[in-house]
């Protein structure tokens, strides 16, 4: 691809993860400061993922239908850059709800469409991770922006408002002006359309279960990824959100770099995603037990692994079971199933362990998931099944 092409694409997914970067860490602080309880925190978290479940979905096909991703990215950023004001201004759970359920709309679906056009760019022999790696950058600026920036500074929730409708505006610009011609889905196979074996690749044993895995990893990984803002500022008292979400995503990115190299080595990526699972239960210890911010900092580096490794293996499992033309509607039940699904679970049952039992247990306790992540990975290997190369097409990233 002409590297003037490839400028349009990489402004406009870093333009959209700069304000998913003020989004996702401070989307709590913002829900907390408008006074309400943890438990209600946690509840109104819980709808943000679960309308992150549906509305992916309902783009994701028309994405399909279309086409063309342009669009549909369009749409995302737009919900992104409505609600963020109106957010900080409401006064019952009601309107609260309604309007995080728009913001996560746009957030939650612009993650897979954006994913589905990297595979697609870089191709069956590309490297996802090099041109992914661009994206954590992007968060990480806007983080540690939000962080030092002293003009309407994070300390209320209109402010955090604000900051993701300018953010959310930036990404609406530069999305209108990639070339619609850089956005097109892979061509449809002979004899295909929309959805018609999308049956067959959500039928198959070994995909449910390595989806399984993954979402069963996700839940562990809910606390750190919608409850540590709150858990550095309330219960560490320490005023570095910023600086934390820095140090992950600054930590993921050489991982995601290099996850192709890394994934083939591991002979495939429900393998690498077991091996990540001990570093998620080191990392939720650490956050159960020493809450100092020495050990938070080495909690996030474990993001690396966590999150920086996991993710480009989870995305290898998805694309090498699903075919180019149905990218984008399987990358949403990725994101859909494997990730927000799960999160909203954990969300709503974090809510309520933080109000009556407090963060360690929190922490501490979902440890339990990455271990039964591990039983079904032992159970997809009994199979034979472990480390097979999936049916349908070849990985994005090269490994099976």
């Amino acid at each position: 691809m002409p590297s003037r092409s490839r400028l349009y694409i990489l402004a406009a997914f870093m333009s959209t993860y700069m304000a998913i970067g003020i989004v996702s860490p401070y989307i709590s602080i913002l829900v907390r400061g408008l006074g309400y309880s943890p438990s209600t925190v946690g509840l109104l978290l819980g709808v943000f993922e679960a309308a992150g479940i549906a509305g992916p979905f309902v783009l994701g096909r028309l994405v399909d239908r279309w086409g063309c991703y342009k669009p549909g990215l369009l749409i995302c950023v737009i919900l992104m850059l409505l609600p963020g004001i109106p957010l900080a201004y409401t006064t019952t759970p009601l309107a609260s709800a309604l309007l995080l359920c728009v913001l996560s709309i746009g957030t939650k679906s612009s993650i897979p469409l954006t994913e589905a056009m990297t595979t697609l760019v870089v191709g069956k022999d590309g490297n996802y991770g090099k041109l992914r790696s661009f994206s954590s950058i992007a968060f990480i600026c806007a983080v540690l922006f939000f962080q030092w920036f002293p003009f309407l500074p994070r300390n209320n929730s209109l402010n955090i408002g604000i900051w993701i409708s300018i953010m959310s505006l930036a990404a609406t610009v530069f999305v209108l002006i990639l070339p619609a011609r850089l956005s097109l889905r892979a061509p449809q196979s002979a004899g295909g359309s929309p959805g018609a074996d999308s049956g067959r690749w959500l039928k198959n044993p070994r995909f449910i279960l390595g989806l399984l895995m993954i979402a069963l990893s996700r839940i562990g990984m809910s606390p750190i990824l919608s409850f540590l803002s709150l858990y550095v500022t309330e219960h560490v008292h320490w005023d570095a959100v910023g600086l934390v979400w820095a140090i992950a995503s600054a930590a993921e990115t050489p991982l995601i770099f290099f996850s192709k190299s890394i994934i083939r080595r591991f002979k495939g990526p429900l393998r690498v995603i077991f091996f990540t699972g001990f570093a998620l239960i080191l990392r939720l210890l650490i956050y159960a037990f020493l809450p100092y911010p020495p050990a938070i900092i080495a909690g996030q580096l474990l993001h690396s692994l966590c999150y920086g490794l996991f993710h480009p293996a989870a995305v290898n499992f998805i694309t090498t079971n699903i075919p180019p033309e149905h990218r984008a509607t399987g990358m949403t039940v990725y994101i859909s199933l494997g990730t927000a699904l799960p999160t909203f679970l954990g969300n709503i049952l974090g809510g309520y362990i933080v109000e009556y039992f407090g963060y360690p247990l929190l922490y501490g306790g979902y440890t339990i998931f990455p271990i039964l992540a591990a039983v079904v990975y032992f159970i997809i290997r009994r199979g034979g099944q472990g480390n097979a190369k999936a049916p349908v097409t070849k990985s994005v990233s090269g490994a099976s």
